[in-house]
Parts: structure tokens; C-alpha cells; sequence
């Protein structure tokens, strides 16, 4: 063989790749790696469901009708099971080529800088709810990194902005809730080229990344509705995804102070951003050391003498609220849960890599250093307790369901005139009186859907009892649907009965077993 052909094979080709790899790549990689997997373990070593993994052992990801046309393919590589050491790993690789392209969109030249956005990418508590639902983890890690990798497409070259478009559609195609990442990446871009680069450049740079978001906007729909057409269905009015075909320039207006709201109030009161006085002291001092570098950059590049500069920053304060709540514009009716917050822990990374990059220089530049460099890494470290915490928490509701529903079922099997198959009405609702409330997690994990302490246990649905039964007891039970259920949730004789575990929670009523969870005064 030789030296030419020797280049193309898989040890040529990875000795190649070997020596292109930059020093902060590494950092990142490895800090993602390492710190993803020493956070997330706890849900990775264990099948420990949430209310909606209760239904989703096997699960095809078919939610073309959310929007969600590329889910099936992005979640397919690890089959549709739910195999949480697979499914992760795979989560945790997304991430890590994630934490990669952030070095380079954020221009960083210090490898401890990239080791920290690793590390504040992998560690946010918004993650850890979407590790709760891991049954979906690896496409929705799959939609993040191409939600980055359009913004980095686009600024790589003069017509980056079409792969940069293909990009954000098939990430839309998988979940809509990471487009606020694309953009608050976008804006920052922009903002760097408007420090580093000449006027002509400034513009042309801004139109690329609006290019990028418009085209990507039209192919993503483009597709969305080529195959709900081919499929004969409409879209799902599920978290208000039908309202995006109603979107307008006015609902911008109309919109515009709740998601000014939500984002202040999610901000300072969301208990996830900041949660404990180390949390909220980084924070304070990671933005304190960002605003001393802007205006030492202020004063040394004698900004106050263009208006420009103050244009952009009425601009930047006026648009993050708004593009950081994105999807309360496309979606106003949307419930807005954690896992579609992820974007909040950009601004600690964007906050990083600026100080990292300007406030270098001079006297100042070891106490700024030395300042980031704790505050980031303070924030990791709560953010890693945090969301063990919830794991913690999640995995005791687990053994405390468990206990509740085999009381339960051993009742209902114990109970006059039952048989298999006989027709069982529930409501789903776990009464807390007859169960005293024993969480005490709720401080930390109150915000964090999947695996919060509002309820001791995982039951919402009387499908989740059906669910849970059956892949954790062996039990295969005849639940009536809800409409079924309804009739004989208002009728005399289930108002009298106790809740359980009282004497008369369980008992047969016109052939149907009544089971009585709830407390109730109707």
C-alpha cells in the first residue's frame, strides 16, 4: 500500500483527524463527557419512569401531528425502547459535540473557558428534566446540536446560511423548543462582528443569520406540511403547536409583555438558574465581571463617542427577553415547562466566553480570570447537586408508587366479585390526607417537571395505574377510559365511598369495580 493510499484508510484518516483537533476541543469534549456522565448517572444505571415514561417502554416517537416530523428518525438510532445507559450515552455525544461547536461560534482561545461551558452545558437543571423523560433524550440532544451547528454553519462562510437553514429545520423537525438557542447564538455572533469586523462585513453577517432563520422556518413548515398531507392529518392542538399556522406580526405586539414577564419572573423567581446563595453569588459575580470588561472596553475603545453602540445595546436588552421566550410567540397557549427553558443557561456560558475573550488584558486580567473561573465553576457544582437532588427525589416517588400500587392491587384483587378482566373506574388522583405529603425536596425540584416533589407519587391518569401495573407488577388490569368513567364519578354511591385505603374505596357498583384514590367533599 502506499503512502497516498495509506492516507484513506480508517488509521490514516484518524491520524489525520488526531492532529486537527484543537486544545480547547479536547477541554470541552472531556468536561462534557466527564461531568455528564458523573451528574446523570443516577438516571442512567436505573429505569426509574416518570408519569409519561410509564407509557413509554416502547414508544415510536410518531408526533408528526406536534410539529415533530424528523423525531422518529432522530430517536430510531437507539430503537424505540426505553434503554436509559444507551439512549444517554448517545445524549451525552450530542452533547459534547455541542459543547465543540459553542468553542468555535463563541471564538474562545482558553481551554479552561471551554472545559467550563461544558460543564454549565451538561449540568443545568433543565437538562435533568429532559433526562427524566429519557425515553426521548437522544433526539432532542440531537435537535440542540443542530440548532448550534445552523449558527455556526452560517458564520463559516459566505453562503454557510443555506446548510445553516437545513440545520434548523430538521432540528425544528424534532423540537421546536431549542430554537430560542439558535437565536440567542445568533445575536451574539452579530454582536461579535459588530466588535471584530468592518462595517460591510457587520451587515452582511447580520443578513446571513436572518437568512438562515427565514429559509429555515420555510423548510421546516415546507416539509411539516408535505407530510401531514401525505399522511392525511392535522396539527395536534397539543401545547398550542396548531396556533403556529395563525402566526403574525401582530401577535408579536399582543405577546409581547407576557413573554417580557415570563422572563423576568422565571429568571428571578424560576429557582433554577440560581437556587442557593452559592448559585445566586456566582451568578452575581459572573455578571459583575462581564459588566466590568464591556465597560473598560467602553471606555478604552471610546464607544460613547458613537451612537451606534448605544443602539445596539437598547437592542440587546430590548430583543434577549424576547428571543430567549420564542416559543411563547409561536405557541402562546403553550404549558412552558423546564425542558422547553433550556436556553436560560446560555447566558451564563455567553457571559464566560465574553469575559473570557475581552478581560484578559492588563492589570485586571488574573483577578477577572481567576473570578469567571470560580464563579462558573460554583455554578456547575449547584447545578450537579441540584439535579441529583431531583434524581434522588424521582427515584423515591418510583419506590413509593410502587408500595401504594401493590396495597392497591392486592385490595382490588381481595375485594367481593372481582375477576380478570372484570371492569375497573378510576380517576388517577392520589389523595394526600389519607397519605401524608413526605417529599422534602420540593424547595429545590418545585420547577423541575418530570421529577418535582408536588406529588409523592407518579399516578396522574388512571392510565398510569393501568401502565404501571402492568410493567412493574405483572398485573393486567380492564381500566375503563375516562369517558367511561365519567358517569360513575358523579353518581351518589362514588361520592359515599372513602378514599383509599378506607374500608369502602374498593367495591363492585353495577358490575363495575369503583376504586376511589381521590379526596373529595362533592
Amino acid at each position: 500500500m502506499t503512502a497516498q493510499e495509506e492516507k484513506w484508510t480508517p488509521a490514516g484518516v484518524l491520524a489525520r483527524c488526531r492532529g486537527r483537533v484543537k486544545p480547547r476541543w479536547k477541554a470541552a469534549v472531556l468536561s462534557a463527557c466527564f461531568l455528564g456522565l458523573l451528574t446523570h448517572m443516577p438516571i442512567l444505571l436505573s429505569d426509574i419512569p416518570n408519569h409519561d415514561g410509564l407509557s413509554s417502554l416502547y414508544f415510536d416517537q410518531n408526533m408528526i401531528t406536534s410539529g415533530r416530523w424528523f423525531l422518529m428518525v432522530a430517536c430510531g438510532f437507539s430503537s424505540f425502547y426505553t434503554l436509559p445507559w444507551l439512549i444517554g450515552l448517545i445524549g451525552i455525544f450530542w452533547l459534547s459535540c455541542t459543547a465543540v461547536v459553542l468553542t468555535e461560534i463563541l471564538r474562545l482561545r482558553d481551554t479552561l473557558a471551554a472545559a467550563l461551558i461544558g460543564g454549565l452545558l451538561v449540568t443545568f437543571p433543565a437538562l435533568a428534566s429532559t433526562f427524566a423523560y429519557v425515553f426521548t433524550l437522544d433526539g432532542y440532544m440531537m435537535a440542540l446540536f443542530l440548532a448550534v451547528l445552523a449558527v455556526f454553519c452560517t458564520g463559516r462562510s459566505r453562503l454557510g446560511f443555506l446548510a445553516g437553514a437545513v440545520c434548523l429545520a430538521f432540528s425544528l423537525g424534532i423540537y421546536q423548543a431549542y430554537l430560542p438557542f439558535a437565536v440567542l447564538l445568533s445575536m451574539y455572533s452579530i454582536v461579535l462582528l459588530v466588535l471584530e469586523e468592518g462595517t460591510g462585513q457587520k451587515l452582511r453577517g447580520a443578513a446571513r443569520y436572518l437568512g438562515m432563520g427565514v429559509l429555515g422556518g420555510i423548510l421546516y413548515y415546507g416539509i411539516l406540511r408535505f407530510l401531514l398531507l401525505v399522511q392525511g392529518k392535522e396539527l395536534d392542538t397539543y401545547q398550542g403547536i396548531s396556533g403556529m399556522e395563525s402566526f403574525s406580526l401582530g401577535g408579536l405586539f399582543s405577546s409581547a409583555a407576557h413573554m417580557y414577564r415570563d422572563f423576568f419572573s422565571f429568571t428571578l423567581k424560576g429557582n433554577v438558574l440560581f437556587h442557593n446563595p452559592f448559585s445566586l453569588a456566582a451568578l452575581l459575580l459572573l455578571t459583575a465581571l462581564t459588566a466590568v470588561v464591556l465597560a473598560r472596553m467602553f471606555f478604552s475603545r471610546k464607544w460613547w463617542k458613537n451612537p451606534f453602540f448605544f443602539v445596539i445595546i437598547g437592542l440587546l436588552v430590548l430583543g434577549c427577553p424576547l428571543a430567549t421566550n420564542l416559543i411563547l410567540l409561536i405557541s402562546p397557549e403553550a404549558t412552558y415547562h423546564l425542558l422547553m427553558r433550556y436556553q436560560w443557561i446560555l447566558y451564563p456560558i455567553l457571559m464566560t466566553a465574553f469575559v473570557s475573550r475581552y478581560g484578559g488584558g492588563g492589570r485586571a486580567g488574573t483577578p477577572v480570570s481567576w473570578g469567571f473561573c470560580l464563579a462558573a465553576a460554583v455554578m456547575i457544582f449547584c447545578y450537579l447537586v441540584t439535579d441529583n437532588i431531583a434524581y434522588s427525589n424521582l427515584e423515591k416517588r418510583y419506590e413509593k408508587t410502587y408500595a401504594y400500587c401493590l396495597r392497591l392491587l392486592d385490595r382490588i384483587e381481595q375485594t367481593e366479585g372481582y375477576y380478570q378482566g372484570v371492569p375497573i373506574a378510576i380517576v388517577g388522583v392520589v389523595g394526600y390526607r389519607p397519605f401524608p405529603l413526605t417529599d422534602i425536596t420540593q424547595d429545590v425540584t418545585s420547577g423541575m417537571i418530570g421529577i418535582s416533589g408536588e406529588q409523592d407519587v407518579l399516578l396522574y391518569t388512571g392510565a398510569n395505574y393501568q401502565e404501571f401495573m402492568k410493567n412493574y407488577l405483572g398485573a393486567t388490569l380492564n381500566f375503563l377510559s375516562p369517558e367511561e368513567v365519567g358517569d360513575i364519578y358523579y353518581s351518589e354511591e362514588y361520592i359515599a365511598m372513602e378514599s383509599f385505603p378506607g374500608a369502602t374505596s374498593v367495591k363492585m357498583i353495577d358490575g363495575v369495580l369503583c376504586v376511589k384514590t381521590e379526596n373529595t367533599n362533592r
